[in-house]
């Protein structure tokens, strides 16, 4: 514990006891002060030292954020205890060894019970703004921490991100070049037709690459046209066949990924009039899949593999859906999710403006409801005390305070339980549970 709460219960001891003095002792004697002073400074630093340990003690054990069903548990179990036995223990020793206005049988005969139990609601009532003090603070540090890693995680997947979309426009680009260079050779009428087309296919590449998700029917029509490319070069030699379901037209894709396999299909097989490359693109439940005839050519250079990384990489920055590859003696088919809602990507999350306004509103939302239930105990630790001495000092046979103070008390439990335990996020993971189990 550092100096700032001795400094603190010392200043609670020197106001106490001046105030105890003043209006509650008889005798206005510097004795008489020094008593007040001993005893005020026993209640203050007993009672403030001991939850203060207990409050650490459970702060380093048990996680207020991670932890808080159990360490709200604890933390009322043991300050009970805690605070029983040490508002026994000073009044035992103001009462029977300082002041000896009561022996020991006396004490716990029964004659000092309400005095008991007034002091131990008051030590519980000092107790909570402690405990709540400890929670605000700790959620404080976790807010700030949870919005400086959403901005770490945000600038890290931007930037793969963009390093993946940067690598389409070379990487169509080269292979579009290679595939003209050879057609100049074989049919320099063709290579012409093969130019105009291809200005067409990199306008869409352009137009398309900085998106994150593309309908499926643009991605097609797409592939259509640079399927068209390459049976102009390769005639016969390959076939294209599209079975695609119109009802997954509407959904959506990542951008370029059927011209990325195209591309892979071609690279890595040989195609012949007698032993023709036959690709199917097609759609399979929830995935659309590129399937070929397996007729792998010789590699004199082992492929960089940036196609089909790369789609995997995009795909893994967009959804949770994974991109399937399967290989048989015969066939190499890749299957690519097909994300039903373009709300649904996930890489609007990954900006690191929506993400801090994200967690500033819960953060804003989160102290609105700490606020104002904290505002709410402080009233409750002032006021009922104020009551006690209000009835103890006009009418003392008649005791009322109690009523107020325990209705006031039920409805600060019912305000606490509404904040730490139940309330609004057990019905938000309630939601959520139940929709995961209806999907």
């Amino acid at each position: 514990m550092n100096k700032k709460p001795i400094i603190t219960l010392t200043w609670i001891t020197l106001g106490s006891s001046i105030f105890f003095f003043t209006f509650f002792s008889d005798e206005k004697t510097l004795e008489s002060f020094g008593y007040n002073l001993v005893i005020s400074a026993m209640y203050a630093f007993g009672l403030g030292l001991s939850n203060g340990f207990l409050n650490d003690f459970l702060n380093k054990k048990l996680s207020w954020t991670e932890q808080t069903r159990l360490r709200t548990i604890l933390g009322i179990v043991l300050t009970v205890i805690v605070n029983f036995i040490v508002v026994y223990g000073c009044n035992y020793i103001n009462f029977v060894i300082i002041q000896k206005v009561s022996t020991p049988d006396e004490f716990f005969s029964g004659k000092y019970n309400f005095t008991n139990w007034f002091m131990v609601n008051f030590a519980l009532m000092i107790s909570a703004f402690l405990h709540a003090k400890g929670f605000m603070e700790e959620l404080k540090k976790n807010t700030k921490q949870e919005v400086v890693e959403q901005k770490l995680i945000a600038k890290s997947a931007n930037a793969q991100f963009e390093s993946l979309k940067n690598q389409l426009d070379p990487h169509f680009l080269f292979n579009s070049l290679n595939v003209l260079t050879a057609l100049i050779d074989e049919n320099p009428e063709q290579a012409q037709k093969f130019t105009t087309s291809m200005s067409k296919i990199y306008r869409y590449v352009l137009e398309k690459k900085d998106k994150e998700m593309v309908k499926v029917e643009d991605e097609i029509e797409f592939a259509k046209i640079y399927c068209n490319l390459l049976k102009t070069r390769f005639e016969d030699s390959v076939n294209f066949i599209f079975e695609v379901n119109n009802d997954d037209l509407q959904k959506f894709v990542v951008p370029l990924s059927l011209q990325l396999l195209l591309e892979n299909c071609i690279k890595h097989n040989f195609a012949t009039s007698s032993k023709p490359l036959n690709i199917r693109i097609f759609t399979e439940g929830k995935f659309l899949c590129i399937e070929n005839n397996l007729q792998v050519r010789e590699q004199l250079k082992e492929s960089a593999g940036i196609g089909l990384a790369n789609i995997v990489q995009r795909y893994a920055l967009l959804t949770k859906e994974n991109v399937f590859i399967e290989k048989s003696e015969q066939t190499f088919k890749v299957k690519i999710p097909i994300l039903i809602e373009k709300n649904s990507q996930t890489m609007t999350t990954y900006t690191s403006e929506t993400t801090e306004n994200v967690a500033y509103e819960r953060a804003v939302k989160r102290v609105k409801e700490l606020k104002g239930f904290y505002g709410n105990l402080i009233s409750y630790c002032i006021v009922i005390p104020f009551l006690v001495i209000i009835n103890l000092l006009t009418s003392p046979k008649q005791i009322w305070f109690y009523w107020p103070m325990l209705g006031w008390g039920i409805g600060l439990v019912a305000h606490g339980m509404t904040v730490f335990a139940i309330g609004k996020n057990w019905e938000e993971k309630k939601i959520r549970e139940i929709m995961n189990n209806q999907k």
